[in-house]
């Protein structure tokens, strides 16, 4: 076949990818990832790359495959992404989410930025490499998974079980939430590259009390118990806790020591993006769902709501016997779902490298730690040993708001972006 260039087909690859329908409500009902998976397998069985498509349950689809470096006896590197979106609503979209339009000098649609868009750069860097027979440096395995957006059952977490194989001899992962640039005071160009992520804590709580006509006197309402434990939940404020990445975010973004006293001052300089390290200065626990009762006069004996619980690096302990706390005596809890955080050094080989490739392409760069909100399939790969980063380099425009744009509305990603992104990507390949 001809030589491929990265740069030049990333786009077509990112807007084929975004035209296939991979919504996830997180009940197993939407469309699945097969299809993705087997356009994803088809173009790198077009550089001479087995990939095998791995269904964990019907059209959940993952996709595996391991690239000989030129050492192999070297540990191995993840390299990920997820092919799954949100749902989205089309009539609050300027363009159509499954479109992959190309406007105004971004490409529009689900996934554009979460994570469409790096699995494209992924794909793109792999094919030139392979075509022009450039092997990486050490073994790089290509993981491209269902169901992230649900927390992995079918995808990340599944394979870390049922597919260790895969994962041999790896120790270190690349993938999302990273590597995009912000622009912050004096003129500042940071590369945030995601070094920790929060733990998760998804709880559904539960108060039994006594039921009864609604005109009685009743000491035991389910209702008022539930209702008065979510309040002293979402009314709780939570102390600040300086974890290592967020006291290296500061040194390295603005050459300042903080502490848990002028951490929020120290925020407050972050426009933005203050939205997104604030919340990684605490635990947090939102009330999201409450339910209860069939009839107005009718006091139910159950009542139920749900709590999103987030929870800091090495803050785990503390947060669940605060929590129990608020409760009271008489709701319990239950999970939904539970993860681990994790948090790792910025130092090493491979920050170097990450570092490194975006100097080279952009000598203004500053790459920084930083500690996501959220959660990734990170976790599920940390439990096998394997340290990993959040590095999807994009050089962006300063006035995107680009963290704003991750599950919303006319989610889109700059051409230019894409560029550069592949460009970084093939550098670090090169030094990983």
């Amino acid at each position: 076949m001809g030589g491929v260039r990265a740069e030049d087909e990333v786009v077509g690859l990112c807007r084929d990818l975004i035209r296939i329908d991979t919504r996830n409500a997180g009940d197993n009902s939407g469309p699945g990832e097969r299809v993705a998976a087997e356009y994803v397998a088809e173009k790198l069985g077009e550089v001479g790359v087995e990939a095998r498509v791995l269904e964990s349950s019907s059209k959940r689809a993952n996709v595996v495959a391991r690239v000989e470096g030129v050492d192999p006896s070297r540990d191995a590197l993840v390299l990920h992404g997820h092919l799954d979106v949100v749902p989205f609503d089309a009539g609050d979209w300027k363009l159509h989410p499954l479109s992959g339009e190309v406007a105004d000098g971004c490409v529009w649609g689900r996934g554009a930025v979460d994570m469409k868009d790096m699995d494209a750069m992924i794909l793109a860097v792999m094919r030139q490499r392979l075509s022009e027979g450039r092997r990486p440096p050490r073994d790089v395995v290509l993981v491209f998974t269902a169901d992230e957006e649900a927390g992995g059952e079918y995808g990340a977490q599944w394979l870390a079980r049922e597919h260790r194989d895969v994962f041999e001899g790896c120790t270190e992962a690349i993938g999302e939430v990273g590597g995009f640039s912000v622009s912050v005071e004096e003129g500042r160009r940071l590369y945030l590259i995601e070094a920790a992520e929060k733990g998760i804590a998804w709880m559904r709580l539960t108060a039994t009390g006594r039921a009864g006509h609604g005109s009685m006197l009743n000491g035991d309402n389910a209702v008022t118990e539930l209702a008065e434990a979510v309040g002293r939940i979402g009314r709780y404020e939570w102390p600040v806790r300086v974890t290592p990445t967020v006291r290296a975010f500061f040194k390295d973004a603005f050459d300042i020591e903080i502490d848990a006293v002028d951490a929020e001052a120290a925020v407050g300089r972050l426009g933005p993006l203050a939205r997104m390290v604030g919340a990684t200065l605490r635990n947090t626990a939102n009330p999201t769902m409450l339910a209860a009762g069939y009839k107005a006069n009718v006091i139910p004996q159950v009542a139920t709501g749900h709590v999103d619980g987030r929870f800091l690096p090495g803050y785990e302990e503390e947060f669940f016997s605060t929590i129990d706390e608020l409760l009271g005596p008489n709701v319990t809890r239950e999970f939904l779902y539970h993860d681990v955080a994790v948090e790792t050094s910025f130092e090493g080989n491979l920050v170097r490298a990450m570092a490194d490739a975006l100097r080279a392409e952009d000598p203004e760069a500053r790459p920084v730690p930083y500690t996501l909100s959220g959660g990734t399939d990170l976790k599920a790969f940390s439990r096998l040993g394997i340290r990993g980063f959040g590095f999807a380099p994009l050089r962006l425009p300063a006035d995107l708001d680009f963290s704003g744009m991750f599950h919303g509305v006319d989610e889109r990603v700059p051409v230019d972006s894409l560029r550069f992104g592949v460009r970084v990507l093939d550098r670090f390949l090169d030094d990983c």
